[in-house]
């Protein structure tokens, strides 16, 4: 960044933050920016947010999608630096702020039982109490973490195992993890920013990508590539983040109406996305005939599988003691999750 860029950012922080922090006794105008269209997941998270916000206060949210502000990289530095208010990104992109946020990019960790994973981000210790810590050194107030649906590929041809991926260069998020995470899987992981991808597909820059169900039929990935491979190894997670400085002006009032939207949110979105997945996937078809759609078996993600104790030592050895912890936690929780349905 240069050092007039810095300046500029700075000067129109400050005016951002004065304007939020207005809000303790005016009416104010508060930006929340998110990585996805209006009409994806993210998006009607933020429109129930901003209802509950309106419906509870006196001030407005302006919600900014995404391309609307810049790639995610834009977004989480505008709202370090206090220009946005909340922003909504996913830990494959803050994982290069906090390192632990990878954890969520271990394959296998995260169930496929929707009662299990809602239970689990619900009453999550490593979440509500061990996240926040690390959100805070970044100048950000975590509010939410939320699961936005299964991850599946796809690429040009059949996958059914991990010598399938061979060879193919497979985009992934800027993430250190999910890099291993795919090297392991047999592909070569290539990092793009999200503006770029259907573009490198066209044109067989790369041959494949990830991402939830609902996203790859919203952006229309079929269009670029023929098969859809779910393999079970993870569920898409996402968070809600305010700057701190912002958070920390607010009443204790605004603060608990900021909260209690948030949790609104989190119970509508959660309700929202229940049939998305099987939705998608059938709207995928119907757009595209041809377009293969394969659920691998048990059988056939065992040796999937197998990766996950490499990429999870990986991320232990990315993070320490700290990052340990956490996936210590997480595992105990959602035992915990497990148990409690």
């Amino acid at each position: 960044m240069t050092m007039r860029r810095t300046r500029t950012l700075a000067a129109v922080a400050a005016g951002a933050l004065l304007i939020g922090a207005a809000g303790s006794a005016n009416a104010a105008t508060w930006r929340y920016a998110f990585e996805e269209a209006m009409d994806e997941v993210q998006g009607k998270f933020a429109q129930k947010f901003k209802e509950e916000v309106e419906a509870n206060s006196d001030h407005t949210i302006q919600l900014f999608p995404f391309g609307t502000l810049g790639e995610s990289a834009d977004i989480m530095e505008q709202a370090q630096a206090g220009i946005l208010q909340f922003v909504d990104q996913s830990p494959g992109f803050t994982g290069a702020l906090i390192p632990e946020a990878q954890v969520f990019f271990v394959p296998y960790l995260l169930p496929q039982d929707e009662a299990t994973l809602e239970a689990f981000f619900r009453n999550s210790k490593a979440i509500n109490e061990m996240f926040p810590p690390l959100y805070a050194e970044q100048g950000l107030e975590l509010l939410t973490m939320f699961p936005e649906g299964e991850v599946c590929m796809t690429t040009q041809e059949p996958v059914h195992s991990p010598a399938d991926l061979e060879d193919v260069k497979f985009r992934v998020m800027t993430n250190p993890l999910l890099v291993e995470s795919y090297k392991a899987f047999g592909a070569t992981p290539t990092p793009l920013p999200w503006g770029e991808v259907y573009g490198a597909l066209q044109t067989g820059i790369i041959q494949g990508q990830e991402n939830p169900g609902f996203f790859l039929e919203s952006t229309k990935m079929y269009e670029v590539t023929d098969v859809v491979t779910c393999i079970g190894h993870n569920n898409f997670t996402t968070a809600v983040m305010a700057n701190k400085d912002f958070f920390d002006g607010l009443s204790e009032e605004e603060q608990t109406m900021i909260n209690n939207a948030t949790d609104a949110a989190f119970t509508y979105i959660l309700d929202y996305q229940k049939s998305l997945q099987e939705e998608a996937l059938k709207k995928i078809k119907e757009a595209k005939p041809s377009m293969q759609i394969n659920i691998l078996s048990e059988e056939e993600r065992k040796p999937f599988m197998e990766t996950a104790d490499d990429v999870e030592a990986a991320f232990v050895n990315m993070t320490g003691d700290s990052g340990k912890k956490i996936l210590d936690q997480m595992k105990a929780d959602l035992k915990a999750a497990g148990q409690s349905q």
